[in-house]
């Protein structure tokens, strides 16, 4: 027995000993530093070690040379390690780049072995609609997997002092360690303009080494930034630095580069004024005037040049080089058809000149940009040409990229936006672009119903608005087989719930631009209002829109829309015969500074009539307004389970 016990003893110790050494083994198959971004992000996949930019701005006699290094080291902490082995750097004619180290380290018997990347692709990135001067260098990491490392090294050789690029303090994974420095000849003024950096700790450094200015921005520890869908532009929440060379000197003289918008005016209009020139040929002479015989007033021409623009120049952007900034000639891209956003805006300017019309071309950022010309008075600002035609104090902001656009509506993207307008070689103006109000984008649906045995049917007429309007002849595009089309009809019209059918569909004013379009329907609906005995219940609340509004409580950031919309809704209800109503529910209004609704109910003439109403008058909501915006809802939303009882006549 005791020889039993000794043995069983001995046989615990070593299984305590095997397992000890396991436990080991495996801890020891991760690095020290994964088991501390493990433990600090245990949701995170990857870890940004290190990323550092430095930037070195020398000038010689007034011409610059302007180089940037970048760093960048990431910690994978889980299996999605293997779909970030391929990486890949961009550069075009304005970002040249110089040479590229890249290595992966994978940590085995307690150190990491690094392998380097011996392999660099370069491919064109061409798309069908987007053609540029962009290229890339692709190259994979070897053997990531979870607890490996990457590091990547790559210079790049700014060619324009204008086109330095923002430095991104955060990013939607965690970031260990920032840094981002610029040494620069005393000659040169720099600027600065830092956003979203309120509260964050970032130390900075100025000092004088060696006959040169070094500016040092450090930040440590940031915490990963959340996507979320439906949010606005990262440039609203991640702290970020733009620097622009203001002005430099040389020969004891001042020369401005970017100090001020009139600097950044005086080179775009540099590169318009030849094509603004351009004589234009018989063709689109003959083309212009045949669109403007017989219009009455200077805006009816405008309008029939605009919308020709629209339906016969296809929108392809291009970016090459100085292609970037500078239109195309009125003639080519008539002869072509095709064009980008400058392009369009140059056969514009040309065609309204005939006309003997003044067009103004004009330089504008989309909402993913939220700067402003003042603030940031680089290239950075804006990445969108449109025309501008003035009547009397009147502006109306041309952009034949978009399809289906009223002369009387911006396109959705750049409401709200600075405007930088051309007025001739040394003035300029800079105007807002207005935000279209919500009641006109709208849909208006007015409906008429009857109880017909087990059915519920009835006729529709459907007018849409604005850029509900447009929204719907976009999606109409892709439909090119009829069942596609019938889906989309009963997707969009449906009323009450998923028996709802659609038939006779008839669409008018598709192609008039100026008009509303009117769509008229019948359709039915089964098994949707319940009958007892000699009572009848049935719920006017066919469309609940409203509900498509509310927002998730456990969102975390702000929430944007492409515009302000509305809705109305009137319902008649013929009541069948031989009933009378029991119950009709009250009407109610809800209201607060960014939703507006009414439900209404009115017994007329053997009719119920039935009138809802929502406006929803924002662009962006903060969690705050969220909130206020889910409450007025979940308020609405009981009002939708109100019920009409009918019962037969006594």
């Amino acid at each position: 027995m005791e020889k039993y016990m000794h043995n069983r003893f001995f046989s615990f110790q070593n299984l305590w000993i095997v397992l000890v050494l396991v436990a080991s083994s495996a801890k020891a198959q991760y690095s020290e530093i994964f088991e501390k971004y493990k433990d600090k992000y245990p949701e995170a996949s990857v870890v940004l070690l290190n990323q550092e930019s430095n930037l070195f701005i020398n000038v010689t006699n007034g011409i610059f040379d302007i180089t940037q290094q970048n760093i960048q080291e990431n910690l994978y902490l889980n299996e999605f390690a293997t779909q970030r082995s391929q990486e890949s750097i961009s550069f075009s004619s304005f970002y040249e780049l110089g040479a590229i180290e890249a290595s992966s380290f994978n940590y085995d018997n307690n150190k990491y072995r690094e392998e380097k990347v011996s392999t660099f692709t370069q491919k064109d990135e061409l798309g069908e609609f987007f053609y540029d001067d962009i290229k890339s260098v692709n190259f994979i990491y070897s053997n990531l997997k979870k607890g490996s490392r990457s590091q990547l090294k790559y210079s790049q050789k700014i060619k324009n002092p204008r086109l330095l690029t923002p430095f991104y303090f955060g990013d939607f994974s965690p970031i260990a360690q920032n840094k981002f420095s610029i040494t620069t000849d005393p000659s040169v003024n720099l600027k600065f303009k830092q956003f979203n950096t309120e509260g964050v700790k970032i130390d900075f450094t100025k000092q004088e080494k060696r006959g040169k200015i070094i500016y040092t921005w450090e930040l440590k520890d940031v915490n990963a930034f959340d996507y979320e869908s439906r949010s606005s532009t990262h440039r609203n929440v991640l702290p970020h630095i733009i620097p622009f060379i203001a002005s430099y000197e040389v020969n004891g003289n001042t020369v401005p580069v970017l100090n001020e918008t009139k600097d950044l005016y005086n080179w775009y209009y540099s590169m318009i004024k030849e094509v603004v020139h351009e004589p234009a040929t018989p063709e689109l002479v003959e083309l212009t005037n045949s669109l403007i015989e017989g219009k009455e007033n200077d805006l009816e021409k405008v309008k029939a040049i605009y919308y020709w623009t629209q339906l016969n120049i296809k929108y392809i952007a291009f970016e090459y080089a100085l292609g970037g900034f500078i239109p195309r000639g009125a003639n080519e891209v008539f002869e072509k058809k095709y064009g980008d956003c400058k392009d369009n805006s140059s056969i514009l300017y040309k065609m309204l000149e005939i006309a003997g019309l003044k067009g103004h071309l004009t330089w504008i950022g989309t909402r993913k940009i939220p700067y402003s010309y003042e603030e940031v008075p680089t290239p950075v600002v804006d990445n969108h040409m449109i025309l501008s035609y003035f009547d009397g104090e009147a502006i109306y902001y041309l952009d034949a990229t978009g399809r289906n656009i009223p002369i009387t509506f911006p396109t959705s993207f750049i409401q709200g936006k600075e405007a930088l307008i051309a007025i001739d070689d040394k003035n300029y103006r800079i105007a807002k672009v207005p935000i279209i109000p919500a009641e006109k984008n709208f849909i208006k649906d007015i409906t008429k119903l009857k109880i017909e045995g087990q059915l519920l049917t009835g006729s529709a007429r459907a007018e849409f608005a604005g850029y509900a309007k447009i929204d719907y002849l976009y999606a109409m595009e892709g439909l090119n087989t009829k069942s596609k089309r019938d889906n989309f009809y009963n997707d969009i019209f449906e009323k009450g719930n998923n028996k709802f059918i659609a038939q006779n569909i008839s669409e008018i004013n598709r192609e008039e631009y100026d008009q509303n379009l009117i769509i008229t329907y019948n359709f039915s609906i089964g098994d949707y209002f319940k009958q007892f005995g000699d009572e009848i219940f049935i719920n006017l609340n066919l469309n609940k829109y409203i509900s498509q509004h509310r927002t998730d409580p456990k969102r975390k950031r702000e929430i944007e829309v492409d515009y302000k919309n509305s809705y109305v809704f009137e319902t008649e209800l013929q009541i069948p015969d031989g009933y009378e109503i029991e119950f009709l529910p009250k009407s109610q209004n809800f209201e607060n500074n960014y939703i507006k609704a009414t439900i209404d109910y009115e017994q007329l003439d053997g009719k119920i009539l039935y009138k809802h109403s929502v406006i929803c008058d924002y662009l962006i909501l903060d969690l705050d307004q969220q909130k206020e915006v889910n409450k007025l809802i979940n308020d609405v939303e009981k009002a939708y389970k109100e019920v009409v009882t009918l019962t037969r006549s006594k």
